[in-house]
């Protein structure tokens, strides 16, 4: 059982980064990315900003149905992919 639910972890960690990826236009491969890496700043490999902020909230409004209702929570969020997974996990919509 715990084989099936860390296989799950993986499997929605990597489509989050390659959600990320593709909302914000970006060539890295899904694999080079940190589960735990910063997403948004100077300290982020992608370096992502504001812009890149909102393509990926519309991204998972599109795929998950879920809304990031401001920018504190969107940052939040969006600190890492496992701080993203968890946000949906909390949701209930992953």
């Amino acid at each position: 059982m715990e084989n099936v639910i860390a296989n799950n972890d993986r499997v929605l960690l990597d489509a989050l980064k390659q959600l990320v990826l593709v909302a914000c236009n970006r060539p890295e491969s899904a694999h080079t990315l940190d589960d735990d890496a910063p997403l948004i700043g100077p300290a982020s490999a992608l370096g992502l900003d504001s812009l890149d902020v909102l393509q990926v909230s519309l991204a998972l409004s599109q795929q998950y149905n879920v809304r990031l209702e401001d920018s504190k929570e969107a940052r939040r969020a969006l600190r890492s992919i496992r701080s993203l997974s968890l946000f949906l996990r909390t949701a209930g919509v992953a």
